[in-house]
């Protein structure tokens, strides 16, 4: 069986979330303001005003916001890939819209948990992967893989779901529910689901006395990363497969590994990812 039909067997049988779909919906709202948060995240997290001179992989590139990024902070190289063809779509259109003549840029199909297509690609000045590595299937095993592609003396940028323990085990149920719908009942379960935690996050607010906040919380979202809240709604909710990990486990397994903690950024222990930013020191 191909890679293109196992994913579309996944899709069907109901294990596996299109993030390619949402993906090729959020590039409607890409503009340059998103592009430029999407700068500014990289540089804050990574501590570099510019990537110049350095390499740098997307793994699971959804919708190409960070390689492009990556391409206009000045790396030399960037090659990103992804296991859903869709998303590969979506990152090859960002580049045809405002990279054409950038960087070396190259974009293709691939999987985390393929390590001889990983051994190909040699190894990264800077490998990241935001919100990927948990919906894989084999969360270890894919933070293992792309261990593997960080040059001596490179960073490792990963964002892993938090474990939430019982929680976390809801929200795997949600997410594989969600999967299971039909394609026009899916919008709705996502508003049926997270309606009683953004009605929720507005009294509180306003009881507080700032109301503003929670408008705020929608109308300048895409400060944050460059993303937009919606879409990040529909993958909160369908993101599937789903695992999650604390802190100190996903420390203690690059740690393991040559690897030194650089960064983190925590959730503050609910609902979303932490995110990492190691070296490799041999």
């Amino acid at each position: 069986m191909t890679a293109a039909a196992g994913f579309s067997g996944q899709v069907a049988a109901g294990e596996r979330f299109e993030f390619g779909e949402n993906w090729a919906r959020f590039l409607r709202v890409v503009d340059d303001q998103r592009i430029a948060e999407a700068q500014a995240s990289l540089r804050a997290m990574l501590g570099r005003d510019r990537l110049t001179g350095l390499t740098f992989v997307d793994v699971g590139s959804g919708s190409g916001l960070f390689s492009l990024a990556a391409a206009r902070l000045g790396a030399a190289r960037v090659h990103s890939f992804d296991y859903d063809p869709s998303s590969v779509a979506c990152t090859r259109e960002l580049r045809r819209r405002y990279a054409p003549d950038g960087a070396e840029w190259t974009i293709e199909r691939g999987s985390a948990l393929d390590a001889g297509y990983l051994d190909s690609l040699g190894t990264f000045d800077v490998v990241y992967s935001w919100g990927v590595l948990h919906h894989t299937g084999d969360m270890w095993t894919a933070i293992d893989n792309v261990a593997r592609l960080v040059a001596a003396g490179g960073l490792l940028f990963i964002s892993i779901y938090n474990d939430q323990g019982r929680r976390s085990r809801l929200w795997r149920r949600v997410k594989r529910r969600y999967n299971e719908l039909p394609e026009p009942v899916r919008p709705p379960y996502v508003v049926l689901v997270m309606a009683p935690r953004e009605a929720l996050s507005a009294v509180w607010l306003s009881v507080h006395g700032r109301p503003l906040d929670y408008v705020r919380g929608w109308t300048e979202y895409k400060t944050r990363r460059g993303m937009s809240r919606w879409h990040d709604l529909v993958d909160w909710v369908g993101g599937y497969p789903f695992e999650v990990a604390a802190p100190e486990a996903v420390f203690n397994r690059l740690h393991a590994r040559g690897f030194t903690l650089e960064r983190l950024v925590t959730c503050g222990g609910g609902l979303g990812c932490n995110q990492f930013v190691f070296s490799r020191v041999d």
